[in-house]
């Protein structure tokens, strides 16, 4: 065998497209080249791969290795090919079982040890994993790193299979048993409810207290302006708490959010956002870190 397909997904904005991760090998001069239109970051994989096969005990195929991240037309980013790239390269060269990869979707940054890395956006791609519809085809399950098995696992019903190392992977694939292989990830349930900033704590401003008392019951955006020390922040931090608890869908919307940026936290689920950027902070500044103004309004889907 000299041909493998193994599945993967990108980012694209608040989306998780489906990529499908193609290793060949061929004769000719021992080389590895990836296409499909990768940037710097994907580029780099190939590095990292070769290092964390040597390390954990494969050989790289002497051969001239090529890797195409379909659909082409479409940009890859960051680390998250490294683990469906090894594992491509392991399976087209038989050096690990191929014949169940198919009903799973990868990624995972490897580092040159053979440790997986978290990658930023996996709530984002489970979520479009577990929306995939091919027909009666169930959806797939999902390897990626034990870090981020909290995060992806906040979608209802993914199979979420997180592991440690290249090795364990490899293993999940090579066992005869099921002792050998990965196991479900169980998430623990977070029952308790999210606590914000209580109005209470507000002496006066009787009437800024009800304009927001309104916005929050008519679901309004609201601008509070004023000089610096009039109580805004202080106001805007207990809007949240006025509003209604997060739908399963809205929390997921949130999440994901904060996904794609890199900066969840499972302390944060079903817990509405607040940013509170600094006065002077530039525009770019505020575009670019995903701060918002105490502009708050009720998240629709």
């Amino acid at each position: 065998m000299s041909l493998a397909v193994l599945h993967s997904r990108a980012l694209s904005g608040m989306d998780a497209p489906a990529v499908s991760v193609e290793v060949h090998l061929a004769n000719g001069l021992p080389a590895m080249n990836i296409v499909g239109l990768p940037d710097a970051e994907v580029r780099e994989s190939k590095d990292r791969v070769r290092a964390a096969l040597q390390n954990s005990g494969f050989e790289v195929p002497n051969r001239r290795i090529t890797i195409n991240l379909a659909p082409a037309e479409l940009p890859k980013e960051s680390g998250r090919f490294d683990l469906p790239i090894a594992l491509g390269i392991l399976a087209a060269s038989e050096q690990v079982p191929y014949a169940e990869m198919d009903a799973y979707e990868f990624a995972g940054e490897l580092s040159l040890s053979g440790q997986l890395r978290p990658v930023r956006g996996a709530l984002a791609m489970s979520f479009a994993m577990l929306r995939r519809q091919d027909g009666d085809v169930p959806p797939r399950r999902f390897i990626l790193p034990a870090a981020n098995a909290d995060e992806a696992a906040l979608v209802q019903d993914a199979a979420i299979y997180p592991a440690a190392t290249l090795l364990e992977v490899c293993a999940h694939f090579a066992a005869k048993s099921d002792d050998g292989r990965l196991a479900r990830y169980r998430p623990a349930l977070l029952e308790q409810a999210p606590v914000y900033p209580d109005f209470a704590d507000v002496k006066g401003q009787k009437q800024v207290k009800r304009a927001l008392e309104v916005a929050a019951a008519g679901l309004h955006s609201i601008l509070l302006a004023g000089p610096p020390g009039a109580g805004k922040s202080m106001l805007a931090a207990r809007f949240p708490g006025l509003l209604p608890p997060m739908s399963e869908d809205e929390a997921l919307e949130t999440a994901a959010l904060q996904s794609l940026a890199g900066g969840f936290a499972i302390e944060r689920w079903r817990r509405r956002p607040f940013r509170s950027p600094h006065h002077t902070s530039s525009g770019v500044a505020l575009v670019g870190g995903g701060c918002q103004f105490h502009l708050l309004r009720r998240l629709h889907t």
